[in-house]
C-alpha cells in the first residue's frame, strides 16, 4: 500500500478483507501514518506490516505481487511506471496521471511490462451499473445521445498558507517526488494538495472522473471532438488555484454529446442529489445516482424500469461515498491477479476516462475551445494548450518508461 493517510487507509482495510490476500507492506512518506496503518492491519489480520518511506525501497522487495497506489495524483503515474518496470501488478486509484502524458505512458509501461494495471474506478465493477451500461447500449432509451454528470459539496476554504518548517513526522522531499519544488506551507498536506496545480488536479479529476466514466462507457465513446470549459474559484479568496465551479462540455464523433458540472463549495442537490448521471435519448431517458440503482423513464417521462439497490451513497464522504460497493473492485483486481478473470477497468480504459476531465482542465486554463484528434485524444492546432499535455520534472525525477 503506497501512501495510506485516508484514502489508502480505507483500500488498505478492504483489501485485507479479500480472502488470502494479505497487506504485506504500507509506504508512506509520513512516518505516523505508516505506524498507525501498520498497527491498524496486524489489528484486524493478525499479521504485522512491514513499513517503508521510500517507494523506490520498497519496489526492491522480489516478495510482492502487487501495490496499491493512493498517494496525491502527482505520484500515480510515476509510481505506477516505477512498479511495472520491478514487475508488479498495480491497483492506482483515480484519476490515474497528473497529465494527459503520463496516462499514455502508464499504457505504455503496462503493455512493455506485462503488467495488469487497474484504475480506482470502481463503478466498473458494480453489478446494476454494468447492467444499466448493457440497457443503454441495447436501446432502453432508443439512440442515447447526450448525457449530464456532476458533482456537489460544501467544502471550507483552505485560508492563506504560510511557509513554515517541515513536521519531523514528514518526509517533505519524497512528497514532492516528482513534481517541481514549492516550498512547504501550512494547508497543503495532508488534503488540500488537490486544489494546487503542481500536484493535484481539482474537483474535475477527484470526482468528475467517476461521473465522466459512466458517461464515456454508457455513450460508447473514446475521444471526444471538441471541449471547451469555463469556471473559476468563486467562492472565497483563498489559495486555492483549481476552480470551485465548473462546467465542461464535450462533443463526441459519434453525434452525442455530454456535460459535467463541478461544485465544490456549495453542495445543493442537482435533482435531488450530490452526484449522478443522466442520459437522454431518443426514447426516453436513464436516472443513474451514483450507487448501484438506476431508473429508466419513457419519453412522456413515466417510470418504466426501477432497479433498486439498498445501498446508501454518500456524495460527501470524502473516503468513499460508494464504500459498501467498492469491495467488488478490489476483488476484480484481485482475481485478475489470479488470472480467474479479467480486469473491469485495465489502465487502457482508466486513460480514456481520466482524459476528458483533463481536457476540461486545460480548456479551463487556456480559456477556449479545444479541438481533439478523436483518434488519441491529442489537441489539434494549438502547440500552448498541448504543453500542458505533459508537465515539468523536479531534476533526477524524470518519468521514463
Amino acid at each position: 500500500m503506497m501512501g495510506t493517510h485516508s484514502r489508502g487507509a480505507y483500500l488498505a482495510h478492504n483489501f485485507a478483507k479479500i480472502p488470502n490476500t494479505e497487506i504485506g507492506y504500507v509506504c508512506d512518506v509520513d512516518a505516523n501514518v505508516v505506524d498507525k496503518t501498520v498497527a491498524d492491519i496486524f489489528k484486524q489480520t493478525g499479521k504485522k506490516p512491514q513499513g517503508f518511506t521510500d517507494i523506490r525501497k520498497l519496489l526492491e522487495i522480489k516478495d510482492l505481487d502487487a501495490i496499491v497506489i493512493a498517494a496525491p495524483d502527482h505520484w500515480h503515474a510515476p509510481a505506477t511506471i516505477m512498479a511495472c518496470q520491478a514487475g508488479k501488478h498495480v491497483y492506482v486509484e483515480k484519476p490515474c496521471s497528473h497529465n494527459p502524458r503520463e496516462g499514455e505512458m502508464a499504457v505504455d509501461a503496462s503493455k512493455k511490462y506485462n503488467r495488469l494495471v487497474q484504475m480506482g474506478s470502481q463503478r466498473r465493477s458494480f453489478s446494476n451499473v454494468q447492467a444499466l451500461v448493457k440497457d443503454l447500449h441495447e436501446g432502453v432509451i432508443g439512440r442515447a445521445y447526450y448525457a449530464k454528470g456532476w458533482y456537489t459539496n460544501h467544502r471550507a476554504s483552505i485560508g492563506i498558507g504560510k511557509e513554515a518548517a517541515v513536521p519531523s513526522n514528514l518526509n517533505y522531499e519524497l512528497w514532492q517526488g516528482p513534481a517541481p519544488r514549492k516550498a512547504y506551507k501550512d494547508n497543503l498536506i495532508h488534503y488540500n494538495w488537490h486544489w494546487f496545480w503542481n500536484w493535484g488536479s481539482g474537483e474535475a479529476l477527484n470526482n468528475g472522473t467517476h461521473e465522466l466514466d459512466v458517461i464515456r462507457w454508457g455513450l460508447g465513446v473514446d475521444f471526444p471532438s471538441k471541449v471547451v470549459s469555463t469556471g473559476g474559484r468563486f467562492h472565497f479568496n483563498d489559495d486555492w488555484q483549481t476552480p470551485d465551479t465548473q462546467n465542461i462540455l464535450y462533443n463526441f464523433p459519434n453525434n452525442t454529446a455530454a456535460e459535467w458540472e463541478g461544485r465544490s463549495c456549495n453542495g445543493f442537490n442537482v435533482e435531488g442529489l450530490g452526484r449522478g448521471v443522466i442520459f437522454y435519448g431518443d426514447k426516453g431517458t436513464l436516472f443513474y445516482g451514483g450507487g448501484n440503482g438506476y431508473q429508466v423513464y419513457d419519453g412522456d417521462n413515466k417510470l418504466v424500469k426501477d432497479v433498486k439497490d439498498d445501498i446508501v451513497v454518500d456524495a460527501t464522504n470524502k473516503v468513499s461515498p460508494t464504500e459498501a460497493l467498492d469491495g467488488m473492485h478490489m476483488k476484480n483486481f484481485i482475481d485478475s491477479v489470479r488470472e480467474v478473470t479479467t480486469l473491469n477497468c485495465p489502465i487502457e480504459t482508466g486513460f480514456k476516462s481520466t482524459l476528458l476531465p483533463q481536457l476540461g482542465n486545460i480548456s479551463y486554463r487556456m480559456d477556449r475551445v479545444l479541438h481533439i484528434d478523436t483518434s488519441n485524444g491529442h489537441i489539434l492546432n494549438d502547440p500552448e494548450a498541448m504543453q500542458l499535455w505533459q508537465r515539468e520534472y523536479e531534476k533526477g525525477w524524470e518519468v521514463k518508461v
